[in-house]
């Protein structure tokens, strides 16, 4: 029997590539099956505003590609070059007697603790809320005015309801008859002459 034939398999697995490649599709943003409305223009300027900042970005990767020469290496803010000095240990003069000076008067004056912790207690401590309490308070010293007018406004107007009751019931007292079927003009001329009194002086 004649032996089998092998068969080439850089042409099959090229064939075979190009076969299951799928083509690319657009992506998508949002669900498919939307109606017109609202959501799918959302959806949609979604979509667009991502394809402009995709463009956007690859062009400014060009220019960059384009303006940036080849043979030039990246700036590296890390990179040690020779003109940068080297952070020295060395004092300034003015520095170095200012800080002498003040060691000299620390060994010559005892320390006094009691100042220190006198200084820091009477400190005041940051509050958080400093601003909202402020706020709150304000607004406590609003609401205790606005009750108190409140409350001077009901007395008030309880003293007026209780004045006119009290004149009405004295107008029926004096507009009663007496036993002889006579008004009571007195009576009647004393509540006449309030309401005269109240109406001249308002």
């Amino acid at each position: 029997m004649a032996p089998k034939r092998k068969r080439d398999h850089s042409d099959a697995s090229q064939e075979h590539e190009e076969s299951s490649k799928k083509p690319k599709k657009a992506f998508t943003v949002g669900p498919a099956n939307l109606p017109d409305g609202t959501y799918r223009r959302k959806t949609k300027k979604i979509k667009d505003s991502l394809i402009h900042k995709a463009k956007v970005k690859k062009s400014y990767a060009k220019i960059k590609e384009r303006e940036q020469p080849d043979n030039s290496p990246a700036f590296d803010p890390y990179a040690v070059t020779e003109e940068t000095p080297s952070p020295t240990v060395e004092l300034h003069p003015e520095r170095q007697a200012m800080l002498d000076s003040q060691a000299a008067i620390e060994k010559t004056e005892p320390k006094d603790y009691s100042d220190h912790r006198r200084r820091t207690s009477s400190r005041s401590k940051p509050r958080p809320f400093e601003w909202e309490a402020r706020l709150a308070e304000q607004k406590r010293e609003e609401a205790r005015a606005k009750q108190l007018v409140f409350e001077a406004s009901s007395r008030e107007r309880q003293e007026k309801a209780e004045e006119r009751e009290r004149l009405r019931n004295a107008m029926a007292k004096a507009r009663r008859p007496d036993r002889n079927g006579q008004r009571k003009l007195g009576r009647e001329s004393k509540v006449l002459l309030e309401k005269v009194k109240k109406l001249v002086g308002s």
